[in-house]
């Protein structure tokens, strides 16, 4: 797997961002997640950890929870 640098940052990617406009949604999934689709935006965990949406949107966090808890899960 090839590891991204975050969007904001240089710090190399853990989750990735991406947006549906015409339903006003957005999910974060774990950078090595294949639930993906679409354009993807790769972030760290921390500018992850921080994204809002706009007002009316609905923002899916579908990271493992565990990742954040443990460090990176086998």
């Amino acid at each position: 797997m090839m590891i991204l640098s975050c969007v904001r940052c240089a710090t190399p990617s853990d989750a990735t961002l991406t947006y549906a406009y015409d339903r006003r949604e957005a999910w974060l999934f774990d950078a090595d997640s294949d639930d993906r689709q679409g354009t993807t935006y790769p972030m760290c965990a921390a500018h992850a950890d921080r994204v809002t949406t706009p007002i009316g949107w609905v923002l899916h966090d579908r990271r493992n929870p565990l990742r954040a808890a443990v460090g990176e899960v086998a």
